[in-house]
């Protein structure tokens, strides 16, 4: 095995694990906005919203998995050293692994935020806040892959 297994496991991972947490956390979202829709068709732009704000953790994923394949020759750049595909693989934990308990967890919320607002719209505010902080977390795993990626390449390892 050499640097661009790992870098390939590596851009897997990040896009797949993400990827799942959000396909999980928009699908359960999906569901409760559908029901609040059934009955009133006028929320549709509040259901899309908290339905989509699961949907974040995948793109994140995504972009940290494009930028390994760019990175590592796949899609320009040169092969990476052994060592260097290491340092892939443990970036993209970051985003894989917070990409899918924090998609899931936002889902949750979302649900959530969606019960509130069909009972009362004014509550619609609320609920977004709440979906909104768990996007903190999110952010933060991909910030960190994505700044580990970009130094990758510059490591003489």
């Amino acid at each position: 095995m050499d640097g661009m297994f790992f870098a390939l496991l590596g851009a897997s991972i990040a896009t797949a694990l993400a990827g799942i947490g959000s396909a999980k956390g928009v699908g359960g979202a999906a569901q409760a906005a559908m029901g609040v829709l059934s009955e009133d068709s006028s929320q549709f732009g509040k259901m899309l919203v908290l339905t989509l704000l699961p949907g974040t953790q995948g793109l994140y994923g995504f972009i940290v998995g494009f930028l390994i394949l760019v990175s590592c020759g796949v899609l320009g750049g040169s092969a990476p050293t052994l060592a260097q595909g290491l340092c892939f693989l443990g970036a993209s934990l970051a985003i894989g692994l917070g990409g899918l308990f924090s998609g899931i967890a936002q889902g949750k919320a979302a649900v959530s935020g969606i019960a509130m607002s069909a009972k009362d719209s004014k509550n619609f505010s609320k609920g977004m806040v709440s979906v909104t902080l768990v996007e903190i977390y999110a952010l933060l795993a991909f910030i960190v892959s994505l700044l580990v990626v970009i130094q990758i390449p510059n490591l003489s390892i």
